[in-house]
């Protein structure tokens, strides 16, 4: 198969439009071709005139580690061009910086979660360009984990940096077929192309979404392999708790929780009870880690293991948002006092709580601390959402 810059680069037809244009490149480190080479340097390789770069959240190299940690405009040294931070001083580029550039590739690896910033960040590049004339191209890439849809929508009032618009959770779109989203839903008129990927095949084993002949680059710092693409639409969630997320060691974002002061042990078994439902698609095992930064560090934490991986992972069956939820429910039920929820800055978002930023409303929070609240009230209100958002979208699938 090949993904959209393998494309471009290889059809002279695609190259040949871009002839006599000024092109910007939005990149990070994943943005490689099928041979490793960056897309950086094999465009301008290919004669194509890039006369700026952008970096998104984590920088254009991904070297900034956690969230809020800001990048700084330079200069490549290699090319001299400018290369511009769209998590530094701004977020949505400026006009100075869409001066920069006729057309704009968008060439990032995502993992498929509505709080992963590169969504936004491909909303924030569409409504400037519609308002500056420019063209912008998304070089697509696979959603790694896969067409399922999971999660309640974003309600009105909630946008933020890690919520763009009334989306679920786990949207199941490439970003190619989400611009297209964003263009209809917000009425954006500009000149937009998906540089389709060949032959991807979402549906098919073992990857579901990710081709086993493409090897795994980090997108950002934390996201560290497939198995962690996979879960990441409930861990993430654990950034708006005081349990760890595994930050501070070399499996962050892939267990369900972490703490020096809870027994997982008892928890899962809590969890078997409440909804042994939402266990199902991968193996859960006790285990135990000292972060050596971030939360809890250089304690020793009880924690939940996920593998959605290997013979474990059955692809429509694993739910990892509700898992998610599931574990705070059986840590509330077993600690009613526990203090889950973490109420500091998130994302430039200083009034709300963070779970509540990250899920876009208050709903999964509330459910958790309703002491009466059963699963299936969850998974009414989340399956509600996921059917409105699967006929909402399924014109748009390019694959």
């Amino acid at each position: 198969m090949k993904f959209g810059i393998d494309r471009l680069l290889s059809e002279p037809e695609l190259l040949k439009q871009l002839e006599g244009k000024r092109v910007a490149l939005i990149a990070h480190p994943a943005s490689v071709t099928a041979d490793l080479t960056h897309s950086l340097d094999a465009l301008i390789s290919a004669g194509v005139d890039i006369t700026s770069a952008f970096g998104p959240q984590h920088g254009l190299k991904g070297d900034k580690q956690d969230n809020m940690v800001e990048t700084q405009d330079e200069v490549d040294p290699q090319y001299g061009i400018p290369v511009f931070s769209l998590y530094g001083e701004v977020r949505r580029p400026s006009e100075a910086m869409m001066a920069s550039a006729d057309v704009f590739l968008f060439d990032l690896q995502d993992l498929g979660c509505r709080i992963y910033t590169f969504v936004t960040t491909l909303l924030y590049l569409l409504e400037e360009a519609a308002k500056h004339g420019k063209s912008v191209w998304v070089l697509d890439r696979p959603n790694p984990a896969g067409r399922p849809v999971e999660g309640t929508l974003l309600l009105p009032g909630q946008e933020s940096f890690v919520g763009a618009a009334p989306m679920p959770m786990r949207h199941g779109l490439t970003l190619g077929e989400m611009g297209h989203w964003f263009i209809r839903h917000f009425g954006l008129d500009l000149d937009y192309r998906v540089v389709e990927m060949h032959y991807w095949l979402p549906e098919a084993a073992p990857g579901f979404g990710w081709p086993d002949d493409r090897i795994w680059i980090n997108p950002s710092p934390n996201a560290a392999n497939l198995n962690m693409a996979r879960v990441y639409a409930g861990t993430v969630m654990l950034e708006g708790t005081n349990l760890s997320e595994g930050r501070g060691t070399t499996r962050p974002l892939e267990v369900l929780f972490g703490a020096p002061d809870l027994d997982a042990k008892a928890v899962l078994a809590e969890m078997e009870r409440l909804a042994p439902q939402w266990l199902s698609g991968c193996a859960i095992r006790e285990c135990w880690f000292t972060p050596t930064f971030h939360k809890h560090a250089g304690e020793l934490c009880s924690g939940l293991m996920v593998h959605a991986e290997g013979n474990f992972y059955a692809h429509e069956a694993f739910r990892p948002w509700r898992l998610q939820a599931l574990a705070f429910k059986a840590i509330r039920k077993l600690y009613p006092d526990y203090e889950i929820w973490r109420d500091f800055p998130y994302e430039y978002e200083f009034e709300r709580l963070a779970i509540d930023v990250i899920n876009g409303g208050p709903d999964l929070r509330q459910w958790v601390d309703d002491q009466a609240a059963q699963a299936g009230d969850l998974d009414a209100l989340a399956a509600r959402d996921e059917t409105q958002w699967q006929a909402e979208v399924v014109d748009l699938l390019l694959y």
